[in-house]
């Protein structure tokens, strides 16, 4: 009976209207530094962050205003180590860059520009054309402009080689562009060579644009701690947009005093430059990269063999060798990448190597001065730190017998497989990127 009685009373009646649930919003205050905010869920689920009362001084909240606008969110948190200096010499960069720019636009049209029109009208009129000097003079910039292209289309057949040196590349890039702007500068100077000199100008700038352009990505991707790649983007352009402005202020200030004359341009243009150069220098040695090239896996080994200890991005980094990074470094076995097959291995060799090690995808061969490592087209980073590491045990070795042995490679090879596994996993705990080995354009093989 009591059961019918509770069914009876919790049945609905017909037309009963179902109240509405009123659903209590999620929200709690947090006070830090005399700063409260309101922290909510949203019906979305995102939650919202609203300051209720803030009673720092004017400069604090300019100064947190400033990096929410510019800086990633989360940050320091949310990017790798050397992202703040990274940043600094950024902006300075580009405060240099614009300046630059204003002073290799600022020709003198009048007396300078036209002299070199008389060449090119000959030109055109053994070509059986009549030009007026301003058809001449629009053919002349459309040929100058034409360069840049030309700058383009052929530094873009090097993309590889900036995947593998990011650095190296984006230092070039300034350097090209400095060039290109210096050029342009001095274009004035010889009026009959004013088509020439722009457009080598313009081809060495194009050519910049490219590579700064290609290895933007990959240094943003070094400082990426949180899957942030798009918000590091946008605040990284963000600050170049803000910079850029500052130095287009600068140039102009300087094109309408020191600079008016071209004795100003040789004296502030080279000192811009200097400042430019070595702004993108620090940038790259800031920049912790992650993936393995031949470069930083040499060092990645030679650290390993005499600490016993995997170095991070960020150790590494004020160690690269910029300029000439494909130097030998002994302490890694002198190894050295992506030659020829025909020309480092003999038939019989690589077939006798492929016997005794059928699985690899490496092969080693030992000359007087280096040690030759050639992978395959599918090879993986784990696969070239597989035979740096060999290579490296079989020249320690070598060192110790004072002589080689048949039985060194072997020896080396079974070192190497009993370190791999907690070595690897140490690399990756460490943030390297072991998935691809960036061997630039150098060659590889399959059977």
């Amino acid at each position: 009976m009591k059961q019918d009685k509770l069914k009876r009373q919790t049945k609905k009646e017909p037309g009963e209207v179902k109240a509405p649930q009123v659903q209590v919003p999620v929200y709690w205050l947090e006070t830090s530094d005399t700063v409260s905010r309101r922290y909510e869920f949203e019906p979305d689920g995102y939650l919202s962050v609203k300051v209720v009362n803030d009673s720092r001084p004017v400069y604090h909240r300019v100064v947190e205003s400033f990096l929410n606008k510019f800086f990633p969110s989360g940050y320091p948190y949310s990017v790798n180590e050397g992202y703040l200096r990274y940043t600094q010499f950024r902006a300075l960069q580009h405060m240099t860059s614009a300046a630059l720019s204003v002073l290799s636009t600022q020709l003198n049209i009048s007396g300078h520009f036209l002299t070199f029109l008389t060449p090119l009208q000959s030109l055109l009129f053994a070509a059986g054309l009549r030009p007026t000097p301003a058809q001449a003079t629009a053919v002349s910039w459309i040929l100058k402009d034409g360069m840049q292209h030309m700058g383009k289309l052929i530094c873009s057949n090097l993309g590889a080689r900036m995947d593998s040196e990011p650095k190296r590349w984006r230092i070039l890039a300034d350097v090209l562009y400095d060039l290109g702007t210096g050029l342009e500068v001095l274009s004035p100077l010889c009026p009959h060579l004013f088509l020439e000199v722009a457009g080598l100008g313009n081809f060495a700038k194009g050519m910049a644009v490219v590579a700064a352009r290609a290895t933007r990505l990959p240094i943003y991707s070094s400082f990426a701690k949180e899957g942030n790649l798009s918000d590091l983007f946008a605040k990284g352009e963000a600050i170049s947009t803000l910079f850029n402005v500052v130095g287009l202020g600068v140039g102009i200030q300087l094109a309408s005093t020191v600079c008016s004359s071209m004795q100003g341009k040789l004296i502030a243009g080279p000192l811009l430059s200097i400042i430019h150069v070595f702004s993108v220098v620090e940038e790259m040695r800031a920049a912790p990269i992650n993936t393995l090239n031949p470069q930083r896996t040499a060092m990645i080994v030679a650290d390993f063999l005499k600490t016993g200890k995997v170095s991070s991005p960020a150790d590494l980094r004020y160690q690269e060798d910029l300029l000439f990074p494909g130097r030998l470094i002994e302490d890694a076995g002198n190894v050295k990448v992506g030659r020829a097959l025909h020309k480092v291995v003999k038939p019989s060799k690589l077939q006798e190597w492929k016997e005794i090690f059928p699985e690899e995808k490496f092969v080693l061969s030992h000359g007087n001065k280096w040690t030759d490592m050639l992978l395959e087209h599918n090879a993986t980073a784990e696969d070239a730190l597989r035979g740096w590491l060999v290579a490296a045990y079989a020249t320690s070795m070598e060192k110790s017998f004072h002589e080689p042995s048949a039985s060194t490679l072997q020896d080396a090879y079974d070192k190497m497989n009993s370190i791999f596994t907690p070595f690897l996993n140490e690399l990756q705990a460490k943030g390297w990127h072991t998935d691809r080995f960036l061997d630039g354009t150098g060659s590889r093989f399959a059977f």
